[in-house]
C-alpha cells in the first residue's frame, strides 16, 4: 500500500513538472466554470511571470499571464484570485521544482479528504529503513537516496527487504551491501536518472494532450 500511494504521488508530480502550453482566454474560462483546484505561480518583483494549474490532479496546464487591463504592468496575486473568484482553489508559490534537499515533493502533493498520504507514507517508509536492516546497502547509502537521490523510499520498497518478483530458493542477500560514501555517489546518479525520466514523460504527456 505505501508504494502505491507513494507512486500515485510520484505520478502526480512528474505531471505538475511538466504541464501543457494554454493561453490566458482558456485560464480565465476555467476559472470562470469553477474547474480549477490547485494554481501554482512564480513571482519577480510582485509580477506573476508563470503560473500553471490543474483542473484535476492529472494534466496541468500553464500560462505566462498578462495584466488584466492597460492600466497595470504587471499581473499580481491581486488578479489571479479576482480571476479565481474562490477561495477553495490552492494558491501557492513555486519555490524549486525539483532535486530538493530532502525532497519536498512528497509534502506538496494536493492532500485527500485533509490528509496527505503521499507524505505520510515517505514518513512511514523512512522510518522502516531506520529500523531494519536493509540488504542492499546501510542505513546511511538508503538516506542519501531517500534524500539526495529523491525516490530512495519507492526504490526502498521496490527492493527491500526482498525485491518485487523473489522467487523463493534465490538468494535474497548480496555478497557486499552500499557503504554510505557509495550510496551518496549512487543517489547522484539516481537524481538524474529521475530527472530524465520525468522529461520524458513530460514530453509524451505533451504528445498526447496537447
Amino acid at each position: 500500500m505505501l508504494l502505491v500511494v507513494l507512486l500515485w504521488g510520484a505520478l502526480i508530480t512528474v505531471l505538475s513538472l511538466n504541464p501543457v502550453p494554454r493561453t490566458q482566454a482558456e485560464f480565465r474560462a476555467a476559472a470562470d466554470a469553477g474547474r480549477i483546484t490547485v494554481v501554482e505561480f512564480r513571482e519577480q518583483e510582485g509580477d506573476l511571470s508563470y503560473l500553471r494549474w490543474t483542473e484535476g490532479p492529472l494534466v496541468w496546464r500553464w500560462i505566462s499571464p498578462r495584466p488584466l487591463s492597460g492600466d497595470s504592468a504587471t499581473y499580481t496575486t491581486e488578479d489571479l484570485r479576482r480571476e479565481l473568484g474562490d477561495d477553495s482553489v490552492r494558491v501557492t508559490g513555486i519555490r524549486n521544482d525539483s532535486g530538493d534537499f530532502p525532497p519536498r515533493w512528497p509534502f506538496e502533493v494536493p492532500a485527500l479528504a485533509g490528509v496527505n498520504w503521499v507524505a505520510v507514507a515517505g514518513v512511514l517508509t523512512f522510518l522502516i529503513m531506520l529500523g531494519s536492516t536493509p540488504r542492499l546497502g546501510n542505513r546511511w547509502a538508503w538516506f542519501w537516496l531517500f534524500t539526495v537521490g529523491q525516490v530512495g523510499a519507492i526504490l526502498f520498497l521496490l527492493l527491500e527487504p526482498r525485491p518485487l518478483g523473489f522467487r523463493p530458493g534465490a538468494p535474497s542477500t548480496p555478497s557486499s551491501r552500499l557503504s554510505g560514501g557509495f550510496g551518496f555517489l549512487t543517489a547522484i546518479g539516481v537524481s538524474m536518472i529521475a530527472a530524465g525520466v520525468t522529461a520524458l514523460l513530460g514530453q509524451l504527456v505533451g504528445l498526447a494532450v496537447g
